[in-house]
């Protein structure tokens, strides 16, 4: 019997990007429902937020933005490990890679794995692969916070740790001066979630809320188009919220019913799809979301590193 190919293995049709100016010198890139990026100037260089798949996707978006600056990349943040995030970051000669600590040791410990696994689920994101030069490597960690002074009047800009969400080192930028915040993959936009390395239980409670504490008035999630005004912002963090909150519900109830995974997606899928169904990537990360939530009801405190393998395992399983 023939496999089923991964929901994004066939998605290979290019998105339209749509580069926004929020601000003097702030700017965000959006994709249709693909990683989103962002730059902030400095007084005199560029911090630049995540890195995209390949270093050559990264050049194309470099070249946009120089379109409307052409100062120097000082820092390069990354706001968590995974490969479509990180392995662009040769394009941009950076002085300095920026990540939460545990991102540069999930790097050491999965990095590989990862990199395997996401180009063969989501081959379009890794344009010309081969000008990968290895693993991303952040040369300055941090455990809570840190800001960085962007000189002149340009005020500061704040990365800060929230607490484990869609992977135990998520970080988001936080522009205090404009109430401009780059949420990462903390939350989505009008994209379904990824839970497949996510701490479901802190991601949607204390993370959350820390996020939302912020009191942001435009939020840059991890996919989706850029959210205008404090309410949709809170829509956009409530409809995050509320994906893990029914995820974690529908499959814990066939767990503790003695269920199977099987039917635990089954359930899930049938609860989430009439609202998030049509969203960019929900069919693609489900099974993989669903996998993750059952092991930690089942105990397994850190996520199981994916490979091709295992991929290839639970969606034959469950797609």
């Amino acid at each position: 019997m023939s496999q089923k190919s991964f929901a994004s293995s066939a998605d290979l049709a290019d998105k339209e990007q749509t580069l926004e100016v929020l601000g003097d010198g702030i700017y965000a890139l959006t994709a249709e429902g693909d990683p989103n990026v962002g730059a902030i100037e400095g007084e005199d260089f560029l911090v630049c937020f995540e890195a995209m798949a390949t270093p050559v996707a990264a050049r194309e978006w470099l070249v946009r933005l120089r379109e409307h600056t052409d100062k120097p990349v000082r820092y390069l943040v990354l706001s968590h490990y995974h490969a479509v995030r990180t392995l662009g970051a040769s394009a941009f000669d950076a002085d300095i890679i920026v990540s939460h600590e545990n991102t540069k040791a999930l790097i050491a410990e999965r990095g590989k794995q990862d990199w395997a696994s996401e180009f063969a689920r989501m081959p379009r994101l890794a344009k010309s692969p081969e000008s990968v030069p290895g693993l991303t490597w952040p040369t300055l960690t941090f455990t809570d916070r840190m800001t960085i002074d962007l000189g002149g009047e340009r005020g500061d800009l704040v990365l800060q740790y929230c607490g484990r969400g869609h992977t135990e080192g998520d970080i988001i930028a936080w522009l205090p001066r404009h109430g401009i915040l780059y949420a990462g993959d903390l939350v989505e936009a009008q994209a379904a979630l990824y839970t497949g390395d996510a701490f479901h239980h802190d991601w949607s409670t204390s993370t959350l809320d820390k996020v939302r504490s912020f009191g942001a008035t435009t939020l840059i999630g991890g996919r989706g188009a850029v959210t205008h005004g404090r309410d949709a912002v809170n829509a956009a963090i409530d409809q995050t919220r509320n994906f893990l909150t029914v995820l974690l519900a529908e499959v814990s109830s066939v767990f503790q019913a003695g269920g199977t995974l099987k039917e635990a997606f089954e359930r899930t899928h049938a609860a989430l799809s009439p609202r998030y169904g049509k969203w960019p990537i929900f069919e693609h990360c489900l099974p993989f979301d669903v996998s993750r939530a059952w092991d930690e009801l089942a105990g397994i405190e850190r996520p199981v590193i994916w490979t091709a393998e295992r991929d290839r395992e639970v969606w034959d399983q469950l797609a």
